[in-house]
């Protein structure tokens, strides 16, 4: 016979109508002799209450003892020392396709009293299995503070079917843990918590965290289970174990909580009592009592709370007196002083400078809004409260002190503890004088001067958003800042709720350690707000139309002259200022290529342009294909882990009013958020959450004004360098500048981005954007942003000019003339290519054939004449000989001539002319002339030589 402890009890699984058997399975194996026989058990439905267990001896529900407690249907989880048994975390590439990213340490962590999700760029899923034997509830609480992470619940049941896919987001903390609660169907069911952060850019995550997760709709529970430290349940029959206050402590299944010794202290809900330290001047803070009737306040120092030191231990400060009087610091600018030293807001249509409430003289409107410079209490508007990781129930819940000048941080319960500072308004209204230029967005602004002193890493956020969930960190200041002012612009009614968190360190300790270090707000200042009081009065236009003298806005294009309620007008092309509607400085002049808009808000682009180069016509450029809101993303890139992600750029080029904005968004969270403007960016990260092929996150402006569109590669103190996108073409690129009117740590000035747009014929596709090389995120110093954009509708209209014609040959009586364009072709649109033209004309054979048989007459005629002529000129020279002979042998006398003509007949006698053959050289002489003085040419012949030398040789005999 087995002894009752070789064994234990355990059900076998239902059948089909709803029966089980009780069966005694050993505890050892291979000890299976003398076992109870199996006997009918209860049915499948059966369970006990909370604070009961089924005991399987007597298949009875029994009261749970002292010191222990049971849910009796369901599980609870409440100790995180290390993971629950049934629970199961791992990690995973949120890039499938990435499977070399090492996710293998990216898993939920316990810490104590809760579970802690990861916070890189992998998937961490924690699960648990549970089979219900009827329809139960899962309830947990989480803390849920940052919107860069993603976070889903989702249950899957026997048929594999998930939880849709919009009820799986988790809503954002507002400031404290949350509560969640849903059903579960009968049967098996998974259970997934599921994170993934999306701070791809080196910001620091806050995690998620669980606690407290409990499901009902199992069968039985056959056990109590014990309290755990730090717990204890009195009475029998609990269902959950009360904490113990602080300065007590229990161990495991304890029924009572013990008291520490007097030099000892513990947490609430602490196993184990901690000795106390020596008093620090940081363990203590001060405050200022209201104004009493003599207009006093008394300076008064607290311990903090809980008191963990010991002011007896040797080298410990004793705390300061309180009770000392000093002078009440004046009211806040918008209130007066009542006869009872209390501060009130002045009525409607007064201003105070924080003494006494005047009416606003004729001429002039208040200017509402809220300014808190001086601190005696805490504004009614404001709140301040302890967000503790950890679980704590003390009481202390204040985070923020006044202190005359300025409001700061007290020390929390531990240093991880965020200390909040809350500031809520009902909304914001433009004054009657600037409500016409509302159309630019700008509500309000918020200005605030602080400072932060560390010496660990603390961390100053400051948030905007709505009262509900929404409340984007908007910027963030790390470790020491000195005293500084910040200025936030607010574009957006919703926007109504502002927050200061303070964190002095992420790491957690065992103690406090960093309670020195504090963060102080000297004022904050925010205009326009509805039901707001007013600190000056600002002059405005006056209303003719009535005798109340009411103010009215100034026309458009119209600005207030200083110290008077005179509109003037702007000069020509320019828009009003709307931050600074008074003085000549509100007209800001629209830059080059931009005409102001109907509402003299903005200046605008029409989209087209026309540039002037040395010695070349005017070109036209149209860039209205490219005005629509077009997207793309940088190249791929890659966290430490390994994790891809692109930079996503929208761009809304040019354009006249009623234009589509550029818009960039972000889905991390329930709370999606939008920005637009010109010019956008936001993360993309490839990923299969929510069965969405993007996730996009950390959206912000670049550009949402449209300064001025030129081809000089700088304008209004933003550059664009020709290095960053070198080009070889003689065309110039026109460039667009933007500039953001949003001011963040880095950006003194704004964000501001250049568009470069390069003529491509070529490039037929419209987003062709491409970033600079040696600065592949788009900018080199985080706040000035270049894109280049090549197109063929960045190309200048195609004109005259563009083309040429070419003539061809006449063929057959007919000659085409051809235009086409220069090359390289730099030039799109406009003016098309003239056709083909054809004319009518003479080939140049028939020219040809006509020139050779002319000059072929010509030179026939040429020779004829010739030949005539040099015949006649030998007949004269036969003639001049005869008479020569005839002369009676003097010289130089003539026979008196009958006549010099050759008369008819006389061609008989030729054939006495010396016919002898000569030499060149001897035709030559005989063809030369030589004038005598009588004025007759001499033509020697060699007949009347041979005549005279025969005289001659006659007159010798």
């Amino acid at each position: 016979m087995s002894l009752q402890s070789d064994y234990h009890f355990e059900y076998t699984e239902c059948d089909v109508l709803g029966s089980r058997w009780r069966v005694a399975v050993p505890n050892k194996a291979n000890a299976c002799t003398g076992l109870p026989d199996p006997v009918k058990g209860t049915q499948c439905t059966f369970s006990c209450s909370e604070g009961e267990f089924l005991d399987m001896q007597s298949q009875e529900c029994q009261k749970c003892a002292a010191g222990t407690y049971s849910l009796g249907t369901g599980v609870a989880f409440d100790v995180w020392d290390s993971l629950p048994t049934g629970f199961i975390t791992y990690g995973v590439s949120s890039n499938n396709e990435d499977s070399h990213i090492n996710c293998y340490n990216s898993t939920w962590t316990p810490k104590g009293d809760y579970v802690a999700s990861n916070t890189d760029e992998c998937s961490s899923v924690l699960s648990y299995a549970v089979s219900l034997k009827k329809p139960g509830i899962v309830t947990y609480e989480y803390f849920y503070p940052d919107t860069n992470i993603y976070f889903e619940f989702f249950i899957q049941n026997d048929q594999c079917q998930s939880t849709e896919s919009e009820s799986r987001w988790m809503k954002t903390s507002e400031d404290k843990w949350s509560k969640y609660q849903v059903e579960l169907k009968k049967g098996n069911n998974v259970l997934y918590w599921r994170t993934t952060a999306y701070s791809v850019l080196g910001d620091a995550v806050k995690p998620v965290l669980l606690r407290d997760i409990s499901i009902s709709g199992v069968a039985y529970t056959s056990e109590c289970f014990h309290c755990k430290p730090g717990t204890h349940s009195a009475k029998p029959g609990s269902a959950r174990c009360a904490t113990c206050p602080a300065n007590t402590y229990s161990t495991k299944g304890a029924t009572v909580c013990h008291q520490c010794e007097q030099d000892q202290y513990a947490e609430a809900g602490s196993g184990i009592c901690k000795p106390r330290p020596a008093c620090t001047n940081s363990d203590y803070f001060y405050t200022h009592t209201p104004c009493d009737s003599e207009g006093k306040t008394q300076l008064m120092y607290k311990w903090i709370e809980p008191k963990i030191c010991n002011e007896t231990t040797e080298g410990s400060v004793m705390l300061p007196a309180s009770g000392e009087k000093q002078t009440c610091p004046p009211c806040n600018p918008g209130f007066f002083v009542t006869n009872s030293s209390t501060c009130e807001p002045c009525s409607s249509g007064l201003y105070s400078n924080g003494t006494a409430c005047d009416e606003c003289p004729v001429g002039t409107e208040p200017v509402l809004g809220l300014e808190y410079k001086w601190w005696n209490t805490m504004p009614s508007n404001m709140k301040s409260f302890i967000l503790r990781q950890r679980f704590s129930d003390y009481d202390h819940n204040t985070a923020w002190e006044v202190a005359g000048d300025y409001v700061y941080t007290t020390p929390g319960d531990e240093d991880t503890d965020l200390l909040m500072l809350t500031l809520s308004v009902p909304g914001y209204r433009l004054p009657e004088s600037l409500a016409k230029d509302s159309e630019r967005g700008e509500l309000s602004q918020i200005t605030f001067v602080f400072e932060t002193v560390c010496t660990a890493d603390c961390r100053l956020y400051f948030q905007a958003g709505n009262n509900l969930w929404n409340k984007n960190v908007v910027e963030q200041w790390k470790g020491s800042n000195s005293k500084q002012s910040y200025t936030y612009l607010v574009q957006s009614n919703s926007t109504v709720s502002f927050r200061w968190s303070f964190q002095r360190t992420e790491t957690f300790l065992t103690e406090r350690k960093y309670s020195g270090d504090i963060a102080k707000i000297y004022s904050i200042h925010l205009t326009n707000v509805i039901g707001g009081v007013a600190s000056q009065c600002r002059h405005c236009a006056l209303s003719t139309d009535n005798t109340d003298s009411a103010c009215v806005p100034c026309p458009p294009g119209h600005y207030m002259v200083n110290g008077t309620g005179q509109c003037m007008r702007c000069s020509q092309n320019s828009y009003i200022r709307a931050e600074q509607p008074v003085g000549e400085a509100a007209c800001i002049q629209c830059g080059p290529n931009t005409e102001r808009n109907e509402a003299y808000s903005a200046c605008l682009s029409d989209c087209t342009l026309g540039v002037q180069m040395r010695g070349q016509p005017l070109l036209h450029y149209d860039f209205s294909p490219l005005a629509n809101v077009t997207g793309f993303n940088s190249g791929s890139r890659f966290t430490n882990k390994g994790l891809k992600y692109f930079q996503h750029f929208n761009v809304t080029l040019c354009g006249k009013e009623g234009r589509l904005p550029a818009t960039c968004v972000e889905n991390v969270t329930d709370s999606a958020t939008m920005v637009k403007g010109y010019v956008c960016q936001s993360t993309i990260v490839p990923s299969e959450i929510r069965s969405q092929s993007v996730v996009s996150s950390q959206p912000f402006v670049i550009g949402d004004s449209l300064i001025g569109v030129t081809t000089d590669t700088a304008l209004s103190g933003i550059s664009s360098p020709q290095w960053l996108f070198p080009s070889e073409s003689s065309l110039p690129d026109v460039i667009f500048y933007y500039k953001s009117s949003k001011v963040t740590q880095a950006c003194k000035q704004g964000r501001s981005a250049t568009i470069r747009l390069r003529c491509e014929p070529t490039v037929t596709a419209k987003d062709h954007i491409t970033l600079p090389s040696n600065c592949s995120e788009g900018t080199c110093d985080g706040c000035v942003f270049h894109l280049l954009w090549q197109s063929q509708h960045a190309c200048p209209l195609c004109t005259k000019n563009h083309y040429r014609e070419i003539v061809s040959a006449c063929l057959q009586g007919i000659q085409k003339t051809t235009y086409v364009w220069q090359q390289p072709l730099q030039c799109f649109g406009g003016e098309s290519l003239p056709a083909q033209k054809v004319n009518a004309c003479v080939s140049l054979d028939f020219w040809l054939k006509f020139g050779v048989t002319t000059g072929i007459i010509a030179a026939l005629l040429l020779i004829s004449v010739s030949c005539y002529f040099w015949k006649k000129t030998r007949k004269l020279q036969y003639k001049y000989s005869k008479l020569v002979m005839t002369s009676g042998g003097k010289e130089c006398e003539l026979p008196t001539a009958d006549s010099c003509a050759i008369m008819e007949g006389e061609d008989a006698e030729d054939d006495l002319m010396d016919l002898t053959k000569k030499s060149f050289f001897t035709k030559m002489k005989s063809f030369s002339r030589e004038r005598s003085s009588d004025g007759f040419d001499s033509v020697p012949l060699k007949s009347s030589s041979r005549f005279q030398r025969e005289d001659s040789d006659s007159d010798d005999s």
